[in-house]
């Protein structure tokens, strides 16, 4: 269960503000349909997630299990640090729009969380906690609570929200996890 808390409230959080929180207040904007854009968000991470849990557990399967915790405490300090760093939105998205609620957002948020802070705790969660299932449920589940309500109320802008405050809070988890990965 702890697997399952920590993913959705670290990926939940680390999403606020990020680039796909952005995109999905531009693709709710775009599109009439919030349930084709919540099922793509949900189709996409869920994918998305899998292929980054399963690589966090491979990869750092094959290290020896102090090295290993090093590596993601290391990991979680590199995050806390890259919250900090506002996202910004690339121009060349309006060429999916023309596939429709559902394909766009599904494409557009695969690719938008390549490499992302999310998909990377993604792969540093699955890595310390080695319960993929639960990792993938809770970072799909963080991902979830972060935009569907961005989706539902796109009028409600990031704008308003204390971003900020909201990025040194998330950085501060971020290091916390790294200290708790070093210690326990």
């Amino acid at each position: 269960m702890e697997a399952l808390f920590t993913s959705t409230f670290t990926v939940a959080i680390a999403e606020i503000g990020d680039k796909t929180q952005l995109l999905a207040l531009l693709l709710a904007a775009r599109f009439r349909n919030k349930s084709a854009i919540i099922l793509g968000i949900f189709l996409s991470t869920l994918i998305n997630h899998f292929a980054a849990a399963w690589l966090g557990q491979f990869a750092f399967g094959w290290l020896d299990p102090q090295w290993a915790s090093y590596l993601i405490a290391a990991s979680f300090f590199a995050i806390a640090i890259w919250v900090l760093v506002p996202d910004k939105m690339d121009d060349d998205d309006n060429r999916f729009y023309k596939l429709g609620a559902f394909a766009a957002t599904f494409m557009l948020f695969f690719i938008a969380e390549m490499g992302d802070k999310t998909q990377i705790a993604t792969v540093v969660l699955a890595a310390k906690y080695d319960a993929l299932s639960m990792v993938v449920f809770g970072t799909t589940l963080g991902m979830l609570i972060a935009n569907v309500p961005v989706v539902l109320l796109g009028h409600f802008s990031a704008d308003k929200l204390p971003m900020k405050l909201i990025h040194r809070l998330c950085a501060v988890l971020f290091a916390l996890l790294g200290i708790a990965t070093l210690f326990y």
